[in-house]
């Protein structure tokens, strides 16, 4: 299970013209749920993301993590995380899970970081989505359990 993060000052999402998820100071979190996950992976990747310390603290240095700043997250599902993209020019997606596993475990996912009191926004899964953001920094880093 892949987690792209991204640290934003704001972050939407939109399905045919309707928003349906937004968030201010936060995390957007893109989400890549390949063969073999499993719930105690989702879990994992849950608490590592909840716990990533990528906000500054009073002497600028990466302490806090989204938390502690009183962020939220906003969830994205984003299959093509999971590709192989190590021969060719056109990337291959056997390593991603089955559309109905990966959906089951993107709303997992949410739902364990709803549990831990953080506030939790959602893409629609397998939706066609525009996001925007305004990356905060930037910073950026790929999480993989």
């Amino acid at each position: 299970m892949i987690a792209l993060i991204q640290r934003v000052s704001q972050a939407s999402v939109t399905v045919e013209n309707t928003q349906v998820g937004a968030i201010e100071q936060g995390l957007l979190v893109l989400l890549g749920v390949e063969q073999g996950d499993d719930d105690a992976k989702a879990q994992r990747l849950a608490n590592k993301v909840l716990n990533y310390r990528v906000f500054a603290d009073e002497a600028g240095k990466m302490n806090l993590n989204v938390q502690q700043v009183g962020g939220s997250l906003l969830v994205v599902s984003q299959f093509t995380l999971a590709a192989d993209t190590k021969k060719g020019t056109r990337p291959g997606f056997s390593y991603g899970a089955d559309p109905a596993e990966a959906d089951r475990l993107y709303q997992y996912f949410s739902e364990q970081c709803r549990q831990q009191g953080m506030t939790t926004e959602n893409g629609q899964f397998a939706a066609d989505m525009q996001v925007q953001l305004t990356n905060d920094g930037p910073v950026t880093f790929w999480l993989q359990v």
